[in-house]
């Protein structure tokens, strides 16, 4: 069934034209302005319709849980499954039908409802029990990121795999460290890649030690209507036995008498349902199950920002460091396929590592605005303020992502251009050493001219300087091949 909906005009009989629309203006986003995402799977895993489809399966999920917990019949929450699985819904119309209620959840529901009334009314009266429509965005919203963070870690994973396999080859690869912009001391590319590949790991890491959970607490996040429905429903007592019920306090407890009566730990057993429900809920939508509903607690969400941004941040570093290696003043690695200029045709810009530098750039202020408390038990405005930039977080970074396993599969280098550029001081690139070797004064009259230093060949010699390069490739490249076998 097809739901639209869509408004012949807006208030007052003005219509969109009337403000310079054009016939295609409801065309969705396609990354004009964001190239770095434009066509990539996470882009798809948080357009509007993955949005609207998560919602719906949100709503199939807390009727399936709700037939499991027998507080609405199963063939019910097979239908309203069915019918949600079945629904096509214009996000346009529906967005625009969200304006009357701040949320797409109220048409939403509507339409599932209205959908389920044409062809099973026995099951229409079931939908979006005891929830209300903070419960459906919110779990919805961890449901697209939970996809989404997925397909992050995997492009992650393919990007790690050429920086070792580039740590590795490069290990005794000779290169000048730069520090202020400036040739400070000799390093080798293979540690440069290894110190990408550290900062794509911890990334990848701290992305899949995110707890992302559901969200069900009802209108006040009491779960009142939930317990008032199992307190009337007639639920068997073998229900409520087996399931097991969060105290609250890290453990666990089961109850184990029949409803309005008491279970183990003194937990009443509609109340004791009502707990277990949002386990079931969360399990159905595999989930984490929240302690409490966090309608105004975002900290779940400030996390997930937060692990968006250092992972657009640890993209960002390398994509920075391949632009400059790649000036033509240095040209130390290129891209694979340069990109082209509209002007210049001489031109091999480094384009890849433009679009990863951006989203990193965009992600970390976008975050700024996840996370924030909501006042009383429902934001007003604060967590509506969510929705895009959170989007934005995963596409951008998701976008990044899929870009650095591009880039990183075709980078080009030129050992032979690192070790020019590192004979550019005339010796000065190892003058930390010599400053240990040689007299403070002897020094500084060496360093005083232009001309190239002179010093015993062995203190000259950067491939002689590396420290703990190699050693420290290899604790890299173990810490990888231990976590990412």
């Amino acid at each position: 069934m097809t739901s639209d909906h869509t408004p012949a005009g807006t208030p007052g009989g003005v219509s969109g034209e009337a403000f310079g629309g054009a016939a295609d203006d409801r065309a969705p986003d396609g990354g004009l302005l964001a190239p770095v995402r434009a066509g990539t799977r996470v882009e798809r895993l948080t357009s509007d319709a993955a949005w609207v489809r998560a919602m719906l399966d949100a709503e199939a999920a807390l009727a399936r849980a709700e037939a499991r917990a027998g507080l609405i019949p199963e063939r019910a929450a097979t239908l309203i499954t069915r019918a949600a699985a079945d629904l096509t819904v214009d996000p346009s119309g529906l967005a625009r039908r969200a304006r009357d209620s701040a949320t797409p959840v109220v048409p939403l529901v509507a339409d599932l409802r209205a959908a389920l009334r044409a062809t099973a009314p026995e099951a229409a009266a079931h939908v979006h029990k005891g929830a209300t429509s903070q419960d459906i965005v919110d779990s919805a919203a961890m449901l697209v990121a939970s996809r989404a963070v997925t397909a992050i870690t995997a492009f992650l994973e393919a990007a790690m795999r050429p920086l070792a396999a580039l740590a590795d080859r490069h290990r005794d690869t000779v290169m000048a460290a730069r520090t202020l912009g400036q040739q400070a001391a000799p390093t080798t590319f293979g540690l440069k890649a290894a110190g990408w590949l550290a900062g794509l790991l911890h990334a990848r890491d701290r992305l899949l030690a995110l707890r992302l959970p559901a969200q069900l607490g009802g209108a006040a996040g009491t779960l009142a209507a939930l317990v008032e429905t199992a307190g009337t429903e007639t639920v068997s007592t073998e229900t409520v036995s087996t399931e097991t019920v969060s105290t609250g306090t890290g453990g666990t407890e089961t109850s184990g008498t029949g409803a309005g009566g008491t279970g183990a730990g003194g937990v009443r057993v509609p109340q004791a349902l009502a707990l277990a429900l949002v386990d079931l809920y969360a399990q159905e939508l595999g989930l984490a199950a929240p302690l409490v509903p966090w309608h105004t607690d975002r900290a779940v969400v400030g996390e997930l920002g937060a692990a968006l941004a250092g992972t657009a941040e640890a993209l960002g570093k390398v994509a920075t460091d391949v632009i400059l290696l790649a000036q033509t003043e240095v040209g130390e690695v290129a891209e694979a396929t340069p990109g082209a200029s509209s002007a210049m045709p001489h031109k091999r810009n480094p384009a890849r590592s433009v679009l990863i530098r951006s989203a990193a750039i965009q992600v970390p202020v976008y975050a700024q605005l996840l996370g924030r408390a909501g006042e009383h038990e429902r934001a007003a405005g604060a967590w509506q303020a969510e929705w895009a930039p959170l989007r934005e977080c995963l596409r951008l970074t998701g976008g990044a992502a899929e870009t650095a396993a591009e880039l990183l599969a075709g980078l080009r280098v030129f050992p032979e251009r690192m070790r020019a550029n590192l004979a550019l001081t005339g010796g000065r690139v190892v003058s930390e050493r010599l400053a240990a070797h040689l007299p403070k004064d002897e020094l500084a009259e060496m360093l005083r001219g232009d001309d190239p230093l002179r010093a015993p060949d062995e203190l000259l010699d950067p491939s002689a300087y590396l420290g703990a390069a190699r050693e420290l490739v290899d604790r890299v490249l173990a810490a990888y091949h231990d976590r990412c076998p």
